[in-house]
C-alpha cells in the first residue's frame, strides 16, 4: 500500500475577513499524479499556497511525510522537498536561462548543479536551445518549461504545479502534459491546479473537484473524466 507523502485536514484559510478554504481534507500518496480541478476563483491556488505557508492556515492541519507543517517557514518546506512552479511562471525575467536554474538549487545548495542541469536539458531540449538567452526574451510556453524545470532542480520529493498550462496555446500544452507524464513515469510525485480539466484528468492518478473553497467530489482521473457533472461543467459536456 502506498504511503501519504501530504494530507491536509480540515484547513481553513482566510485572505482577510474571506474565508477562501473551508475545511478542506485531501491527501496524495507517494508516486502519486493527483490534480486539483475547478473554476477559476474556487480556491485552487489558494490551496496550493498555502502549502507553503503564504497564505498560513487559520485552522486545520498540513502533514508532509507525517510531520506537521501547518506553521513552518516556506524554506524549512523547500529545504524538505517540496518545490512549487508557480501560476504565471514567475522566472527571473533579467537572468538566463542557466541562472534561473541554479536559482532552483537555492534549497539544497549547488552539490548537483551541473547534473541536474543536464537532465533538465535533456527533459526540455528547447532549454539547452535557450540556455544563455535572458528569460524575458523566451515565449510563454518556454517561460513556463523553465519554471517547472527550476522546480525540479531542488530534486523534490513532490512537485506543486499551479496552473501550467494557462494562457499557453494548444501545441504547447500538449507539449508540457507529454513531459510531465515522462516525469510521472518516473515516478516523481505531482499535484496539479489546472483549469484544463480534460488534460489534467487524463494525466491523474485521483483528482478531486474544488467549488468555493471547498471538496466537492474526488475520484480516479478516469471516473471524474466520464462523470456527468463534471463533464457539464468543465469540460463543455463533451
Amino acid at each position: 500500500m502506498s504511503k501519504s507523502i501530504l494530507e491536509l485536514k480540515a484547513l481553513d484559510v482566510f485572505y482577510g475577513p474571506i474565508q477562501a478554504l473551508k475545511k478542506v481534507s485531501l491527501h496524495i500518496n507517494e508516486g502519486e499524479t493527483v490534480s486539483l480541478i475547478g473554476s477559476n476563483g474556487a480556491g485552487k491556488s489558494t490551496l496550493l499556497m498555502s502549502i507553503f505557508g503564504q497564505p498560513r492556515a487559520a485552522d486545520g492541519q498540513i502533514l508532509y511525510q507525517g510531520v506537521d507543517i501547518t506553521h513552518k517557514s516556506s524554506h524549512y518546506i523547500a529545504s524538505n522537498g517540496i518545490a512549487q512552479s508557480p501560476e504565471g511562471r514567475r522566472v527571473f525575467p533579467d537572468m538566463t536561462v542557466e541562472e534561473n536554474l541554479l536559482m532552483g538549487t537555492i534549497p539544497i545548495g549547488d552539490k548537483y548543479a551541473k547534473e541536474d542541469m543536464q537532465r533538465m536539458f535533456e527533459l526540455f531540449p528547447r532549454l539547452e536551445e535557450r540556455r544563455n538567452q535572458r528569460a524575458m526574451t523566451m515565449s510563454g510556453g518556454e517561460q513556463q518549461m523553465l519554471a517547472i524545470a527550476r522546480a525540479l532542480m531542488s530534486r523534490p520529493k513532490l512537485l506543486l504545479l499551479d496552473e501550467p498550462s494557462l494562457g499557453l496555446a494548444p501545441i504547447v500544452v500538449k507539449q508540457i502534459f507529454a513531459t510531465l507524464r515522462e516525469l510521472a513515469k518516473t515516478g516523481m510525485t505531482i499535484f496539479l491546479v489546472e483549469q484544463n480539466a480534460n488534460h489534467a484528468l487524463r494525466l491523474s492518478d485521483r483528482a478531486y473537484v474544488m467549488v468555493n473553497g471547498e471538496i466537492r467530489m474526488s475520484g480516479t482521473g478516469k471516473e471524474l473524466l466520464v462523470n456527468e457533472d463534471v463533464r457539464n461543467a468543465y469540460l463543455g459536456g463533451h
